[in-house]
């Protein structure tokens, strides 16, 4: 039979699998892809899905040189041997990025650097950006995450560690059952494959960002890597095949980024485009006249070898150097010359990473306890360095005196309070992220809301029996509010519940989701049905940079059910409302007057929530004066910052208006506070 009625040939099912130059090459080729797209596009390119499938292509075939003989105790030798070559590298690229930190970045971004070091050191950086994407009150920074390509790594490293367990169980079921094991494997990996796509699939439309740095997500990439090292060493085709198919599948790489949105559809089906390619590639090498076709001499070229000895390195080291240069640049635009000097600058420091790391600690490690002393020093190098630094500033965060940072109380006669000159400003860079105000708990018992999407978001204080019951319902936006008159509800012994849904306003007529719309009608029903005795609002909606602020489409609907069911309501005056984030203003500028704006330029010139009020039911509450003294919004008052970002409160600066609010509240009849 000639060949070209036969494109497909099975071999004996005895088939040794050589080292292949041109997978070695592909995942050069992976790498490289991914640093141009990232330079120069912007883009996703779906090399990395090609250089997860690659490396669990070269796990596989690993495992099944030495399946006949393998025992439970391989496994802890693998895993030291393996991480012995993948920390070192990567552990001192992260040693790099937090002393570019500390040169180069503000304090406000060292907390998620310092985060996401350990998370990225110990294999876990994937769960930490996934956490973040989903998390309103996760600060937004100007660039991108110096460490955010590390997500990819922690994801293989997870399946490093996974992968050979399942190799081992394949084996023993084999041995048990007298199976052979390629056939036990194929089938496992067939219904991982299977499996894992299918919830790739499903997640990726309910929740992309999850998804995207999903281990669950990505197992089938994986398999579908493991799947090709087991099956296709048993197949040939025809040279004149695999040279069509193998370009095929490199033109298919190098335009996956182009034509798909990988950034925003990965990792579901559209990431079999790039994975599949990839297995065309491995499978094109497989020819029956034993002379390679090109397209597998294109990636065992000498220029793919050379960059694929420092292929890891490069992809350690090239994000970056990337994100550095646009942070020392101040653009997220590097250009065509701005590109050329990022990938040279990574090429190099790659090779030094290459020739000083990982070509020493390769002579270095032998067996088990040499390996793993390696692994255990390679942490080290950057665990002492980032703890010590995490404990110098929180011991000058625990030094610092309350004395000196009263905030809004120096706006404020009847306190005659004044600010210590010089006085560290609070909230400390270090500390921005936690600086919301937060109640004891979930809500329990009858404060407990029957609706499901309610009471994922219920808070409350500590309960405090026959106590008046003080409600607050909305966005952040009413949760800094909380802040300002938490402690005078504290002391009056009040219960506090609250309901909060970040970017969910209350309001019926705003924009929303529809798990928001859900909230905040089961928020409506709850309110209505709890009656309790004052509930806290945002009685209006600021506007970045505008005077344009208004009431909340459909709050008043609100109001009325509110006040039908029997309770009191306070309307709270947004706060302004920027297009820059007020405190790295001021962080960067290191002046409180060069970040101030006039408040007539972000709000309104008096409280579109005063036409609201209803004598006896409805009151609002505008402490403009105390966030904009004599008509400025400036980022510090009293040492103590204003503004946490672009439109939000600290917590620390709400606090301090607790003696505004009392003000307020003695002018409201029926509210017994303050």
């Amino acid at each position: 039979m000639s060949s070209t009625q036969a494109p497909l040939r099975l071999r004996s099912n005895r088939v040794s699998v050589p080292r292949r130059a041109d997978i070695d090459g592909l995942r050069a080729f992976a790498i490289v892809l991914v640093v141009i797209y990232h330079v120069w596009l912007g883009r996703v390119s779906g090399g990395v899905d090609v250089f997860l499938l690659v490396s669990a292509y070269f796990l596989t075939v690993s495992f099944l040189r030495r399946s006949n003989a393998l025992r439970p105790a391989d496994l802890v030798h693998f895993w030291a041997r393996r991480f012995a070559r993948l920390i070192p590298a990567a552990a001192v690229t992260i040693f790099g990025v937090l002393g570019f930190a500390a040169a180069f970045l503000p304090g406000s971004q060292w907390q998620s650097i310092w985060t996401q070091a350990w998370a990225s050191l110990f294999y876990v950086q994937n769960r930490e950006l996934s956490a973040t994407a989903v998390d309103y009150y996760a600060r937004t920074e100007v660039f991108p995450s110096i460490l955010q390509h590390f997500w990819s790594l922690s994801v293989q490293g997870q399946v490093f560690v996974l992968w050979p367990i399942l190799i081992l169980g394949a084996v023993l079921l084999a041995r048990a059952f007298g199976w052979t094991v390629r056939t036990v494997l194929t089938v496992m990996f067939g219904v991982l494959f299977a499996v894992s796509l299918a919830y790739s699939v499903s997640l990726t439309a309910a929740d992309q960002q999850v998804a995207y740095f999903s281990t669950p997500a990505r197992l089938w990439e994986f398999a579908l890597g493991s799947l090709a090292a087991i099956l296709l060493p048993r197949l040939t085709i025809p040279a004149s095949w695999s040279a069509i198919l193998g370009w095929l599948g490199i033109i298919a790489l190098v335009t996956c980024g182009i034509v798909l949105d990988v950034g925003a559809g990965f990792p579901g089906f559209a990431a079999l485009w790039p994975t599949l390619a990839a297995v065309a590639i491995i499978l094109a090498g497989q020819t029956d006249g034993g002379r390679e076709p090109s397209s597998y001499r294109f990636l065992a070229s000498a220029p793919l070898r050379f960059v694929g000895r420092s292929a890891y390195a490069l992809y350690l080291v090239h994000w970056p150097v990337l994100v550095g240069y646009m942070t020392l640049t101040d653009s997220t635009n590097v250009g065509f010359g701005g590109g050329l000097i990022v990938i040279g600058i990574s090429f190099v420091t790659a090779m030094l990473v290459q020739r000083a790391v990982e070509l020493p600690v390769g002579r270095l490690m032998g067996g088990l306890r040499r390996n793993a002393a390696i692994v255990l020093a390679s942490i080290l190098v950057v665990a002492v360095p980032l703890g010590a630094w995490q404990l110098s500033d929180g011991l000058r965060v625990a030094t610092s005196s309350p004395e000196n940072n009263p905030g809004a109380a120096v706006l404020m006669p009847w306190l005659a309070t004044r600010a210590t000159a010089d006085a560290p400003v609070v909230p400390s860079s270090t500390r921005l992220d936690s600086d919301w105000v937060e109640l004891e708990g979930p809500c329990t018992g009858s404060f407990r809301p029957a609706g499901a999407a309610a009471a994922k978001t219920c808070v409350q204080t500590d309960p405090i029996a026959d106590a008046p019951t003080f409600l607050v319902i909305g966005d952040s936006h009413v949760q800094q509010w909380l802040g300002a008159v938490l402690p005078i509800l504290r002391e009056d012994g009040w219960n506090v519940v609250a309901l909060l849904k970040g970017g969910c306003a209350f309001a019926p007529g705003e924009d929303a989701t529809e798990a928001c719309v859900t909230w905040r009608d089961q928020a409506e029903e709850y309110a209505v049905a709890q009656s309790a005795d004052v509930v806290m609002l945002v009685g209006t909606k600021a506007m970045p940079m505008s005077p344009d602020e208004r009431v909340p489409y459909g709050l008043e609907q609100r109001i009325d059910a509110l006040v039908e069911s029997g309770s009191q309501v306070i309307l709270m005056r947004d706060n302004p409302r920027f297009d820059f984030d007020m405190y790295r203003c001021w962080e960067d500028a290191g002046s409180e007057t060069d970040c101030d704006v006039a408040v007539s330029d972000v709000l309104a010139d008096s409280d579109p929530a005063a036409d609201l009020t209803r004598e006896g039911t409805v009151y609002s509450i505008d402490l403009t004066e105390y966030l904009c003294p004599d008509g400025v919004c400036t980022p510090v008052v009293g040492n103590v910052a204003v503004f946490l970002d672009d439109n939000h409160l600290s917590a620390t600066y709400a606090a301090s208006l607790s003696p505004a609010v009392v003000a307020a509240l003695r002018l409201i009849p029926g509210i017994p506070l303050g």
